[in-house]
Order: C-alpha cells, then sequence, then structure tokens
C-alpha cells in the first residue's frame, strides 16, 4: 500500500514579508535616533539580542531594537543593515574570497541604515512617527522567500 502525503514540500507557497528601510538624513548614534523615536511616540524601543549572522571566516553582529505597540497589539523591530561588529573565526587563505569583515543585510541597499520588521503580516507602520528632519521617506519593501534575509527574519522571529 502507497503511503499517501498530506502535502508537498514543492507545492508550499511561501507569504512574502513586508518591511521598510530606513534611511537617516545624516549619521547619529543608535541611541540618540532611537531616544528621538520613544520622544515622539508611546512606543518605548529599546536594544534586544543582536542578530547575528555567520559567515564562512566571520561572525557579523547586527543590533535590533523593538518595541510593543499596546493599542494595535504590534511588535516592531529595527534592525541595522549594517553589522556593528565582526568576529574573525577563521583566517582567509584565498585571495579572492567574497567575505569581508564588514556585512550588509540588503547588499543592494547600502545607504539604508535600518530595516523595520513587524510581527504582524500586514502592519501598519504609520503608528510610528519618525523624526522629521532626521529620516528620509521610509522605502516599502518586499522579501520573498528566496532572499537571504527571509530566512533570517523568519529564525529570528
Amino acid at each position: 500500500m502507497e503511503i499517501q502525503r498530506l502535502y508537498d514540500l514543492d507545492d508550499i507557497e511561501f507569504e512574502d514579508i513586508a518591511i521598510r528601510l530606513v534611511r537617516l538624513a545624516k549619521r547619529i548614534p543608535d541611541h540618540e535616533f532611537f531616544y528621538r523615536i520613544n520622544q515622539n511616540n508611546d512606543l518605548k524601543f529599546s536594544r534586544i539580542k543582536d542578530l547575528i549572522f555567520h559567515g564562512f571566516y566571520y561572525d557579523y553582529f547586527f543590533p535590533r531594537f523593538e518595541a510593543y505597540h499596546k493599542f494595535t497589539k504590534t511588535c516592531f523591530t529595527f534592525i541595522s543593515n549594517k553589522c556593528s561588529e565582526s568576529k574573525q573565526k577563521k583566517i582567509q587563505t584565498e585571495l579572492f574570497a567574497e567575505e569581508e569583515n564588514i556585512k550588509f543585510l540588503l547588499n543592494n541597499q547600502v545607504d539604508v541604515e535600518y530595516i523595520l520588521h513587524s510581527s504582524e503580516q500586514f502592519p501598519d507602520f504609520s503608528v510610528i512617527l519618525l523624526p522629521e528632519n532626521l529620516v528620509f521617506p521610509i522605502q516599502d519593501y518586499t522579501l520573498s522567500s528566496e532572499e537571504e534575509l527571509y530566512q533570517i527574519i523568519q529564525y529570528y522571529e
């Protein structure tokens, strides 16, 4: 008797993730940026455990800041696009190794300081008031399941 499969992994469709890209008008430290956000909102962002990306030669650490919006019952997370620290775990012996000591989560968006994410499927990012003269308009961005960042966010969610 043949075993019937309840589902086929190839037929499962993964939902895209809606995120926002945050670019700063001027460079300021993380703590100052989130202090200003916390002043303007009833949200209180605080630093949580770093997102860690394990490369072949380096481990990369990306700061994360999280807050919970009580009215919408939504958790918002800012993830730094650029690693704040990297720890070398292996000496590079190849001449043209593609791994460096600095890493961006979105390699094609190196001008982005933060990735704004929510645990909701259809988040309302408009509840976060960003400092006007400090931030450029935030950009909508959709992550497909094939992208590396998609897998990382799913893991940390």
